[in-house]
């Protein structure tokens, strides 16, 4: 009986999803299809002259077809991935995006604190504890985290809270690199305990001005609405 998921529709849908993956890379790599078709080409040249010395060239290029197929894929979606990075790189709420890769467990709020100068903390609760994540200029974003920390601390004391500063910097974390850094921090709290924490931190949101942030990057001239956090 066939599955409900391969109808046509969803069928066009992929499609669609990877014309526009291709669409986002060409624009970072413009030579992005000679790169897969020399991927693909070289495996089936390897698996053929490893025929031609086995006496069968034809049954070993046609078995290296799917192998080819296999890497070209491997390698598209590292560099859809790469392209992606490369784009949301320097744009305002781009932590955000990122954080929203991380798998079932972790709660994000993106920009839980935003200032008039578009420095901002994105905030993930998890099983490490609370991950307080900066994006800005260096030399402010500092302060930012620590009027932060104190906020948090005051609301869930016995927590861990750790803070990452976005960037390429010394210290920094890379934003390709960020939500794989979050998932790596130790394991603190029980599930039970981190629903508690989520839970206590409700009243801390409760009296933040909310900013509505939109999908994907936030824009440069993004305006805040009265009262959005400043640093101190």
């Amino acid at each position: 009986m066939a599955k409900r998921d391969e109808t046509p529709e969803n069928k066009q849908g992929r499609v669609a999803q990877v014309r526009a993956a291709y669409s986002i890379t060409k624009e970072v790599q413009p030579r992005i299809g000679l790169m897969l078709a020399g991927i693909f080409l070289a495996v089936i040249v390897v698996f053929v002259a490893v025929g031609f010395v086995l006496k069968n060239p034809v049954l070993w290029g046609v078995t290296g077809i799917p192998f080819a197929v296999l890497l070209t894929v491997i390698f598209f979606g590292r560099r859809v991935e790469k392209a992606a990075y490369s784009r949301l790189e320097g744009q305002l709420g781009a932590g955000a995006n990122a954080l929203s890769t991380l798998r079932k467990g972790w709660t994000v709020d993106p920009a839980v604190a935003v200032t008039r100068n578009q420095d901002v903390v994105h905030r993930v609760v998890g099983r490490p504890g609370i991950v307080l994540v900066a994006e800005g200029a260096p030399n402010r974003v500092g302060n930012l985290l620590a009027n932060e920390k104190r906020k948090h601390a005051r609301v869930a004391p016995d927590t861990p809270i750790y803070d990452v500063v976005v960037g390429d910097g010394e210290g920094q974390v890379p934003l390709r690199r960020l939500s794989g850094h979050v998932m790596k921090l130790p394991r603190n709290l029980r599930p039970a305990e981190v629903t508690e924490v989520l839970n206590r931190l409700k009243a801390l949101s409760a009296n933040r001005s909310q900013l509505p942030i939109p999908k994907g990057p936030l824009p440069r001239n993004a305006k805040l609405p009265p009262g959005a956090s400043r640093p101190r």
